[in-house]
């Protein structure tokens, strides 16, 4: 496991290991006492993953408590970090990864920051671990082009939930 810091802090980006041959492939995604090792001590109580097509792009979505542990074990997903905490000088600083089933990376995501993710291929499966139970009331929605984060997306009609379309600031 590799554990590499990114232009944001507190977001980091982890490799996997894995183990393939002529029968396929095997990733541990997530071993506590390894990424206790790591210095990584969030306590996740939640899993959940999305499957979606080509096009959709879910988010710009975060809250003020919930680190969420983020993994694409089937296609391939745009995704991109916003810093959506209006205190921090980081506050509308974004960063991007491609993560896909090949490429064996998770990213780490803290509170207050947003998150999106554009399916690139035909399908896809968005896994995350979360620290907090998901709440919808303490949810706040950015839309994905939100002109204060000038966000690079690689499309321009992404496929879109009302939800995304418009957004929802909770303070």
């Amino acid at each position: 496991m590799i554990v590499s810091k990114t232009s944001l802090p507190a977001v980091l980006k982890i490799g996997l290991e894995s183990f393939e041959d002529s029968r396929g492939i095997y990733v541990e995604t997530y071993n506590e006492a390894l990424y206790r090792k790591r210095g990584i001590k969030v306590k996740f109580v939640e899993d959940d993953y999305s499957r979606s097509a080509k096009n959709v792009l879910r988010g710009i979505h975060c809250d003020s408590r919930t680190w969420k542990l983020i993994t694409c074990p089937y296609g391939k997903i745009y995704l991109v970090i916003v810093n959506c905490d209006r205190r921090s000088h980081y506050f509308g600083k974004w960063e991007s990864f491609t993560l896909s089933s090949s490429g064996r990376t998770q990213v780490l995501v803290p509170p207050q920051h947003g998150v999106a993710h554009l399916v690139l291929s035909e399908e896809a499966v968005f896994q995350y671990k979360q620290s907090e139970y998901y709440d919808p009331q303490r949810q706040a929605s950015y839309r994905w082009n939100d002109p204060r984060f000038k966000i690079r997306w690689p499309i321009k009609y992404p496929i879109l939930s009302p939800r995304d379309r418009v957004g929802r600031y909770v303070s």
